[in-house]
């Protein structure tokens, strides 16, 4: 096994403080490594990453057939529980004539500054539809009231997880060791790094004119890059990178230091892990890669907040800076 090799540097002063260390590997539209850093065959929860892989039996099964672009986004996103994001869903509930008590994802306090104030100021408590996995939990209800299954569709041997999880293991290419319970509540399926990069190259290489998987592929990253707002938010990495590369890259994050990134015009899928699983981090090592790769601009505003950033204390002071290691420039 290949150790991960360093990827982020902190440096406070004159001194380097801390060092994130990773895996990465970029594939190509035949599935082949083209790029790799640290140990390709790590295994690995993509967690929040592959919530494209996981809404592709939506599409599959022509459960999703009705749904808008935008819903498309909203079964992909980690969304921030903004009014933008919580509209939708309660939008999309009641057209499948369910609630918020039909989800299994658990009540969320929404990351968003202005839902978060507006539940405190009025005394409420968040329900489940401000879960930043609600859209992709929609997307369950909707594949589940096609399929006919159980309302504990978040079981690891309910139809719709078994649908996922044949999805998972044919884009990845690989079969999954096992499964941990992501924290919506839903099984989330191991691989290796490499395993989750090329199921992202078939989402880049996929083609409007080939067979259902293909075409479903590209709706859902179309969907993802069309409204890069409703897959995470205001102020976050996923949304403001898809903005600076001309919404011409899909990119995802996952919990603990995951992220990947799906790019049509090089047919090519990357993933990451940094292996302490600090989101800082993995923000930074993606922006590395996607500059490496010539889709992302280094003088982008918000490339360099991801990349390149000056570290400050409360007062505003410049204490340090972040930057890629060696290994990704």
């Amino acid at each position: 096994m290949t150790a991960p090799v360093d990827m982020v540097e902190i440096w406070r002063g004159e001194m380097l403080e801390s060092v994130h260390r990773g895996h990465g590997v970029v594939c190509d539209q035949n599935g082949d490594v083209v790029h790799a850093w640290g140990d390709p065959d790590a295994m690995i929860y993509p967690r929040s990453s592959c919530k494209m892989i996981q809404a592709l039996p939506l599409l599959e099964s022509g459960a999703g057939a009705h749904l808008t672009t935008e819903q498309l986004a909203l079964s992909c996103a980690s969304h921030q529980g903004a009014a933008i994001h919580t509209d939708r869903v309660a939008a999309w509930l009641k057209d499948l004539g369910m609630s918020d008590s039909d989800f299994r994802c658990g009540p969320q306090w929404p990351a968003d500054r202005d839902a978060n104030k507006k539940l405190i100021r009025a005394y409420e408590e968040p329900c489940q539809i401000h879960n930043n996995c609600s859209g992709k939990h929609a997307g369950f209800l909707t594949l589940n009231k096609h399929l006919g299954g159980g309302p504990d569709y978040e079981k690891v041997d309910h139809p719709v997880q078994m649908a996922g999880k044949a999805a998972f293991e044919e884009t990845t290419g690989e079969t999954s060791p096992g499964y941990g319970i992501d924290g919506c509540s839903a099984p989330n399926h191991a691989c290796t790094v490499t395993g989750l990069a090329r199921s992202m190259a078939a989402f880049a290489s996929a083609d409007t004119g080939g067979d259902l998987r293909q075409q479903s592929m590209v709706k859902l990253r179309d969907a993802m890059m069309a409204y890069p707002e409703l897959v995470a938010g205001e102020t976050r990495a996923c949304t403001e990178l898809m903005r600076a590369t001309g919404g011409k890259v899909a990119i995802k994050t996952g919990a603990e230091g995951v992220f990947i990134a799906i790019i049509p015009s090089l047919k090519m899928g990357v993933a990451l892990k940094i292996v302490d699983g600090t989101t800082r981090a993995s923000e930074a090592a993606m922006a590395a890669i996607l500059v490496k790769l010539g889709v992302l601009d280094a003088a982008h505003p918000a490339t360099i907040a991801r990349m390149t950033p000056q570290l400050k204390n409360w007062r505003g002071t410049v204490t340090g800076f972040s930057r890629p290691a060696a290994a990704l420039t």
